[in-house]
């Protein structure tokens, strides 16, 4: 068996009813090192330009990390990838919980899916055996329901990932989630429509086994001097979570609000944020496994359907997307709201993000009564955000619209309403404001799953984070503009290692820096990485990934920003002024890529990163 994984992945055919084991490729864990990495080789030698997402030929792949299942802190983590539904392009979910760490002790790296049951099923996976069972009784239910009902199928301890009401319903911003009432989910681009398109309700898993390690005196030694300073560094993430930042966020004008117009909503971030959280509705803290900073929330609201239960708090993405971009200021009313689209199985951004949209066309006449059967999508109305989060779910009315994206909402509504969507490549924005922080502006355009900021996550670099090694020995200016492309390209590097390890990058925050990544992976895997090495690997992972996109048509013309946020001036806030100037940095970002001006990576790009193979 390799040190860190267990040498295994196993592959799933629900049209043939078939269940069988390949052996991992070792070269290729070398090469791409696990999570999305590993899964971008997959995910290109099995599915072709042309393949349709919702079809059986899409390949629906969970792949954990040489880190998943050790006691590298912050290591509870698993990628899903598919070919996205809701672009066409790159579709890739990281999720926390405990669901990846029980995957490894069944035994398995990682689980590929291909096919469509005849009638839904769920799998369930454990040391003796694989099942594929009928789950008939189980579609319909959301996924709380989901869960219960599992465990006391197959083993109290368990541990489930599924789907919810959006994904049997293929709405095409979908998530997969996992560990019950906590609510972590696979949350972007649709992955839980692709699970529902398979007749797949969900897949549960148990295990005792345990990955063999290269020295595990040595990561045990050096992960309890690390934990503790991360640990210290931390604190304020512990006590409000992700949610703590918000009134900051707001502050430095990066909160995105009423649908990106506005500038500023101070009274309105004191009202939702993680700060009221804590004094309100929270009632403890959730760890993912091997975590030691426990960001996650657990609330307990007393309104609505669900009143009384504990589960999962939003996050701060939650709160800004179903929160500010739609002006609802009532915590309990988005509390409400993330624990509906947990049980549906909806990505809160996208969400959010489709409501704020509607509420846009709403005030600009473009939809009335008449298109929402009497609901007034009002800004700051927060019983019609929550009912248009159901009707989205469900497919229903106004919410079959919606159900598609914001890019396809437009394009039905008419041509004006495409200068209200806010996305890019059809990815709804997370809750971070490109004029906030210049750099984000070039991650967006070219994050390879759409817009995103976990893919490069620079904001951190331009607000509270350091990092010699990338050649940044101190935070950047957030308003700057030479280095942006670089400092984008580098950072969308590190965090392909992020997500390929398996490792939260929260870590960031907590002090972690490259060459602690490098350390626990070779106390790991007894591999002896280099630091250039293993930044050569991010960067290989990164390239791979674009060449699907590019594959599937993409090009510079794609990497672009709506015109609000590169023409509008919010003229408030912290950011009131700043246009980031994207076709500068893009230039500067490609010559550093050694992509061409369209946008491609270059022969000689492909040959220095051992991707000669898949060049067309």
């Amino acid at each position: 068996m390799p040190y860190g994984y267990m040498g295994k992945l196993l592959r799933v055919d629900l049209t043939e009813q078939r269940t069988w084991v390949e052996e991992l490729d070792l070269d290729a864990a070398r090469k791409y090192i696990g999570g999305s990495g590993l899964a971008a080789k997959y995910l290109f030698e099995e599915t072709e330009a042309g393949t349709d997402p919702l079809g059986p030929e899409n390949v629906l792949i969970f792949m954990t990390g040489p880190f998943t299942g050790t006691i590298v802190p912050n290591s509870g983590r698993h990628a899903v990838v598919a070919k996205s539904p809701l672009t066409g392009i790159w579709g890739e979910g990281d999720v926390g919980g405990t669901w990846g760490v029980m995957l490894k002790r069944a035994g398995y790296d990682g689980i590929l899916v291909k096919g469509k049951a005849s009638e839904p099923v769920y799998v369930w996976v454990h040391e003796e055996g694989v099942e594929i069972r009928p789950a008939g009784h189980l579609w319909g239910k959301d996924t709380f329901e989901v869960d219960e009902l599992i465990k006391a199928e197959t083993h109290p301890k368990a541990v489930i990932t599924s789907i919810g009401q959006a994904g049997e319903n293929l709405v095409k911003f979908a998530v997969i989630m996992n560990d019950g009432l906590d609510g972590r989910a696979a949350g972007r681009g649709g992955l839980g429509a692709v699970m529902g398109s398979k007749n797949l309700k969900a897949i549960a898993v148990y295990g005792t086994k345990r990955p063999v390690l290269a020295d595990e005196e040595g990561l045990r030694a050096f992960t309890k001097e690390m934990a503790a300073a991360i640990r210290e560094r931390t604190q304020g993430m512990a006590r409000f979570g992700t949610a703590g930042g918000l009134q900051a966020m707001e502050d430095l004008g990066d909160l995105p609000i009423r649908n990106w117009y506005q500038g500023s909503w101070p009274e309105g971030a004191a009202k939702i944020g993680g700060q009221r959280m804590a004094e309100t509705i929270l009632t403890r803290n959730y760890h993912c496994s091997a975590c030691v900073i426990g960001c996650g929330r657990t609330v307990k609201i007393e309104r609505g359907d669900y009143a009384g239960i504990e589960q999962g708090g939003p996050e701060y993405e939650t709160l800004a997307s179903l929160g500010a971009l739609c002006l609802v200021d009532d915590l309990e009313a988005v509390a409400l709201a993330n624990e509906y689209c947990n049980r549906y199985g909806l990505d809160t951004i996208s969400t959010g993000s489709a409501i704020a949209f509607a509420m846009e066309c709403w005030e600009h006449g473009l939809i009335t009564e008449e298109d929402t059967d009497g609901l007034k999508l009002e800004w700051g109305n927060s019983e019609a955000m929550l009912e248009m989060v159901k009707r989205i779910a469900k497919r229903e009315g106004f919410g079959r619209v919606l159900a598609d994206g914001v890019l396809a909402a437009a394009r039905a509504i008419g041509p004006r309403a495409e200068e209200y969507a806010i996305h890019v490549k059809g990815l709804e924005f997370p809750a971070h404001d490109p004029r906030a922080y210049n750099s984000v502006a070039v991650g967006y355009a070219t994050s390879n799953r759409g817009a995103c900021h976990l893919q490069g996550f620079t904001h951190a670099f331009e607000k509270n984070v350091a990092m010699p090694e990338l050649g940044y020995e101190e935070i950047q200016d957030r308003f700057g503009v030479e280095g942006k492309g670089e400092l984008t390209a580098k950072c969308q590097d590190l965090m392909c290692l992020f997500d390929s390890l398996k490792m939260c990058k929260f870590s960031l925050y907590g002090g972690v820096k490259v060459t602690h990544m490098v350390r626990w992976l070779n106390y790991v895997t007894g591999w002896n990485l280099s630091v250039t090495e293993f930044l050569k690997i991010g960067e290989r992972i990164f390239n791979l990934k674009r060449l699907y996109n590019v594959r599937c048509g993409i090009s510079r013309k794609d990497d672009t920003l709506p015109p609000r946020i590169l023409t509008h001036k919010r003229g408030s806030g912290g950011a009131a002024d700043n246009l980031p100037p994207l076709g500068r940095m893009l230039s500067e970002y490609y010559a550093w890529r050694g992509w061409s001006e369209e946008g491609i990576p270059t022969p000689a790009k492909l040959r220095e990163l051992g991707l000669e193979e898949y060049a067309d």
